[in-house]
Order: structure tokens, then sequence, then C-alpha cells
């Protein structure tokens, strides 16, 4: 079983050195794509050696034109500010075999306290409780199952939520991996503000506020 992992990025430069050593200490085998929707701070230089993808700016597009050339089984989708654990690869191929078709890690914060391990654990919470994940938490699933789906909704933001959703209503089943994933904080400079924001905009997203004004609203909260 072959797995691709796609990483979409644009301006990366100041976090795409971590993200490097952080794959290259991945243990297994797998297609590394990443899809580059026109960076011009020196991603690309640093990106020298790797298969890189140049496309239209918007994380789905991004990774939904990584996906139509990927030749992996499994599609892995991860951000280039998070780590993901080295036997991550491992985890996935023996879940797959089980017959997961869809399924996410743990999630973890680089920054220390109460409050980000918090949000922590009720990003794990959501996965069990109502099966909903989001992209930093390394979302996988079968290339059959994502070409089923029609690849993530090439929206502003959200594309990720609205997958998970697509996926319940469905009725296909999340895996939640035991491995963890540690994410980047940086949108978290002021946490309990942030994370009531972000569930704001999602409740606004799910009484059908248009997604433009919802990207505004979240380009102001960042």
């Amino acid at each position: 079983m072959r797995i691709t992992l796609i990483i979409p990025v644009y301006n990366e430069a100041g976090t795409i050195d971590q993200c490097l050593a952080n794959l290259e200490a991945l243990e297994g085998e797998a297609e590394l794509l990443f899809a580059d929707g026109g960076s011009t701070d020196g991603t690309l230089e640093k990106l020298a050696g790797y298969h890189v993808l140049r496309c239209p700016k918007g994380r789905a597009r991004q990774m939904n034109q990584a996906a139509r050339q990927a030749e992996g089984d499994v599609l892995w989708f991860s951000h280039c500010d998070s780590l993901l654990p080295r036997d991550g690869l491992r985890q996935i191929r023996e879940a797959a075999d089980r017959g997961a078709r869809f399924g996410c890690f743990h999630i973890g914060f680089d920054r220390p306290g109460l409050l980000m391990g918090c949000n922590a654990a009720l990003s794990n919470l959501r996965v069990r409780l109502w099966r909903i994940a989001f992209g930093d938490q390394g979302m996988f699933m079968t290339r059959e199952l994502f070409h089923e789906a029609g690849g993530f909704p090439e929206l502003p933001l959200m594309e990720d939520y609205e997958f998970s959703r697509r996926m319940r209503r469905a009725g296909v089943s999340l895996r939640l991996l035991p491995g963890r994933i540690i994410t980047s904080g940086r949108r978290y400079r002021r946490p309990l503000a942030a994370m009531w924001q972000m569930f704001h905009l999602r409740c606004l997203y799910r009484a059908g506020v248009d997604i433009e004004e919802i990207a505004r609203r979240y380009r102001d909260v960042r």
C-alpha cells in the first residue's frame, strides 16, 4: 500500500526548515508532494530537490490538484507548521489494512499552557463525539474515497470542516489514530479569544452565512 503525503504551502519560508527536518525523520516510505500556491518569500528555493506542484492559491485548490496527481492508495494531508509522529505512516497503513477509509491523529500544540491543553483535548473529543476532523490533525483517506467525494470543497476556508461533515452525512467512519501531531499555536496569540472566535465562525458557517464574509472575519481574527 502506497501513501502520498500532501502538504500545501504558501510563503512558509519561516517554517519550512522545521517541516523538512520532521519529514526526514519519518519512518517508512511515502510519496511526498508539496502544493505551492505562488510563494514569493524563498519557500520554493528551500524546496529545491522536492516534488513541488505549482497551483492556484487556495488551500483546497492546492490539495485537490496534488491529489489528482498523487500515486498513493491513501492520501495524507498535513500543514507545513505541523510536526508529524515518527511512526505516522505505519499507523495509517495498519488502520487502512483494518478497513479504515478516513481518519486523523490526535492533536497537540507547541504553545504551553492550560488553555492550549484544553483546546487540544476538546479537538480530540470532537473527533470522538461528532466525527469532525480538521486539517491540522493530519486527515487521511483512501484515494478512492477522496475522489468519490469530489475532493475538498474549494472554499476560502473550512474546506476540512465541510469535508468531515460530508463524510459524516455519508456514514463514513472517522478513525482517530493514537499518534499525536504537534501543530503551531501561532494563530492563538490570545488563546481564549481565538478559541471562541473559531467556534463562532463555525456556528456562522452552519447557519449559512456567506463563506466570503466568514473568511473576512477569520482574517480579522488572525
